[in-house]
């Protein structure tokens, strides 16, 4: 008996034979990995509020797993065309823009449209778009209660609305809500971003029961205090207003409700939602999803 040493003349054909058969193996593994990476090849994604921010990590996890990209957001539209180019040219995907006011049933349902037309259907559906305003109850401006409420929740029914036809038509479709650890527990001076998370929570039960018998989802990411641009303009703030070291600003301040007491980054957000887009996930439907360090375990 030769074994596997190849050392013994008679033993060479046989290590070879067992040489390809490890190779061809390995390179099977290589693209069965190659095509679990790109496994939204055909999809479509559209995504609000995805020109920078959770956002933007979102829509290039999502295009990184071969998906099309609507994005869609404020900022200056050179940048964003510039961003816009980078991604398809990176991830060999079509990436369109469009500027959809989310304060707008009628531009949300435009978008939708326009989507459609180009692609055939939205085959994921991440709301994210959102604003924040903080103070106290009795001084919050009516105007900005309500534009908080619009944006972070009834956009979500517009956009939902418009995009659920075409996924029961194909029978398929992710709709991936960005609620919030304030979805789950509330903050003082948070009045109506509190009200609009808990209300998308109660959206995202209610689609996903009436879509339970089909092969769509619809489930909420609740984050907690994740490190994008805007927040890490807060922290320069609070450390001139506070007189305070930046790591004081972030464990006295920001992440104090943070068991973690570290952010959540945004490529681990992008990660999750390509998770709910995924097989795997085809059973998980109408569950709010902490991402927060173990915040609302306490």
């Amino acid at each position: 008996m030769c074994g596997y040493t190849r050392h013994k003349p008679g033993c060479t054909a046989t290590y070879n034979i067992l040489n390809d058969i490890f190779m061809v193996i390995q390179r099977t593994k290589n693209r069965e990995n190659e095509m679990e990476n790109t496994f939204l090849t055909g999809r479509t994604a559209l995504i609000t509020g995805s020109t920078s921010g959770i956002g933007l990590g979102i829509a290039k996890a999502l295009a990184k797993a071969g998906a099309n990209i609507v994005l869609n957001g404020l900022g200056d539209l050179a940048a964003i065309e510039s961003l816009r180019s980078e991604m398809a040219d990176l991830y060999d995907v079509d990436v369109i823009y469009d500027p959809a006011n989310m304060l707008n049933p009628l531009e949300i349902s435009t978008m939708i449209a326009a989507a459609q037309q180009k692609f055939g259907v939205v085959d994921i559906l991440v709301n994210n778009a959102g604003i924040q305003h903080v103070s106290a109850i009795d001084e919050f401006p009516d105007d900005k209660w309500q534009a908080i409420i619009n944006i972070n929740l009834v956009s979500n029914f517009h956009t939902i609305k418009a995009a659920l036809p075409g996924m029961k038509k194909q029978n398929w479709g992710r709709i991936i809500n960005l609620a919030s650890a304030h979805g789950l527990v509330a903050s003082p001076y948070k009045s109506a971003y509190v009200a609009a998370k808990h209300g998308v929570l109660g959206l995202t039960k209610t689609v996903a029961l009436e879509i339970a018998q089909q092969q769509i989802t619809c489930n909420a990411i609740c984050p907690g205090y994740v490190r994008t641009p805007l927040v890490e303009s807060q922290i320069e703030d609070q450390m001139k207003v506070h007189n305070m070291s930046r790591d004081d600003v972030i464990n006295d301040i920001m992440l104090i409700a943070q068991p973690s007491k570290r952010f959540v980054e945004v490529e681990e957000l992008g990660q999750v939602a390509v998770f709910l887009c995924s097989s795997a996930a085809s059973s998980i439907n109408g569950i709010s999803l902490p991402v927060e360090g173990g915040w609302t375990a306490k």
